[in-house]
């Protein structure tokens, strides 16, 4: 299909990059590029890629934890919305959003849904197990049933849980373009338990992903 010209592909660390640039192959119209841990690591090199450089799309690869019985591991989650779930208020009656609490900015940036779905009717058609909803931007990861709980309150239409999705997408926003997040889910969220983390399962994953990524867009 090929009807952009050059996409950015951020990750956070190496492993996701080497499976991504397996999946890729050779196609010249993709960097992909380390955008480190966190959001403010994620925001601040996405913004660096896309003052440097000319790009038509961005987009936020990697693993990451998945709400049970929504997302399972060895999955794919293409994001709705890139939500940050921990920027607010902690308040007597609960949590209170950032877009709640009035200060003109959002926790919240669309995804190009139009993209998403020419991706996950690609997908599906590989093979690949997929579901689109949101994907919440954390700077701790989840690790109690307690926490679990109330952020599947907050926010039910959750899928999956990572790092980085909001802060690039903040970047991609501030430069006009249109922003995607896929996650491959490596683990389920809640209690830390790395006996049940599928890390190179989710890897062969990314890998497959990225390949209909490169012969889709």
């Amino acid at each position: 299909m090929n009807n952009f010209g050059r996409i950015l592909i951020m990750t956070s660390v190496e492993a996701e990059r080497d499976a991504i640039l397996r999946g890729i192959e050779s196609d010249s119209r993709i960097d992909v590029k380390l955008a480190g841990v966190g959001p403010i690591s994620a925001g601040i090199q996405t913004a660096k890629a896309l003052a440097a450089d000319e790009y038509e799309l961005v987009i936020n690869m990697g693993i990451a934890g998945g709400f049970a019985d929504k997302a399972e591991v060895g999955s794919l989650v293409i994001a709705n919305e890139m939500v940050s779930a921990d920027l607010g208020a902690e308040s007597p009656e609960g949590f209170i959003t950032l877009d709640e609490l009035g200060f003109g900015a959002s926790t919240r940036v669309e995804a190009d849904g139009d993209l998403g779905e020419i991706l996950l009717e690609a997908i599906k058609a590989a093979g690949i197990s997929v579901r689109v909803g949101n994907i919440l931007t954390l700077s701790t990861v989840t690790g109690t049933v307690e926490t679990t709980s109330k952020l599947q309150h907050r926010e039910p239409g959750a899928l999956a849980e990572a790092m980085e999705g909001y802060g690039v997408a903040m970047a991609a926003k501030e430069f006009g373009l249109p922003v995607l997040e896929i996650r491959s889910i490596s683990n389920p969220i809640g209690p830390r338990d790395r006996s049940a983390w599928r890390i190179k399962d989710a890897l062969v994953t990314l890998e497959s992903a990225s390949k209909v990524i490169a012969e889709v867009l």
